[in-house]
């Protein structure tokens, strides 16, 4: 499956916040949560954040790159549980560094979710349609 769209939902005042129902299945082997160098929180399946770990884990931990990758991913990354309502707890300390407080977009990435702060996010979303027409093109000089 293909994760696209865009929801708004809310963080609760415990910090829980519903994924699209429509996705809820998906993750029933569990969620992962991580920070994005974005400035969001990255929402992937079990299996999206295996590949992920896959890639990190294909540099060697023998080099500081390699091992600053994996405190980068692992040190800033969770597991919670999906509640029997479809929520999600996202921890304080990436709902700190993602400024999740409230109102929230949550934005389908194909492979994965993002959740924006829904002030943040317009500010994002000028710059994906500012660059989208190069992005595009530029796609076409990688063949």
């Amino acid at each position: 499956m293909t994760f696209q769209g865009i929801d708004e939902h809310v963080v609760d005042d415990k910090g829980r916040v519903a994924l699209p129902a429509r996705y809820r299945h998906l993750f029933a082997d569990g969620v992962n949560l991580t920070i994005s160098p974005n400035g969001c929180v990255e929402v992937y399946t079990q299996t999206g954040f295996q590949e992920k770990v896959r890639l990190i884990t294909a540099e060697p931990s023998t080099t500081e790159r390699g091992r600053r990758l994996r405190r980068s991913l692992s040190g800033r990354s969770s597991n919670p549980p999906l509640d029997a309502q479809g929520r999600v707890l996202i921890p304080p300390y990436l709902r700190e560094m993602a400024a999740l407080n409230g109102a929230v977009v949550i934005v389908g990435c194909s492979e994965y979710l993002e959740i924006w702060d829904s002030q943040r996010w317009p500010d994002t979303l000028r710059d994906i349609e500012a660059n989208h027409a190069h992005d595009l093109e530029s796609l076409g000089e990688r063949r």
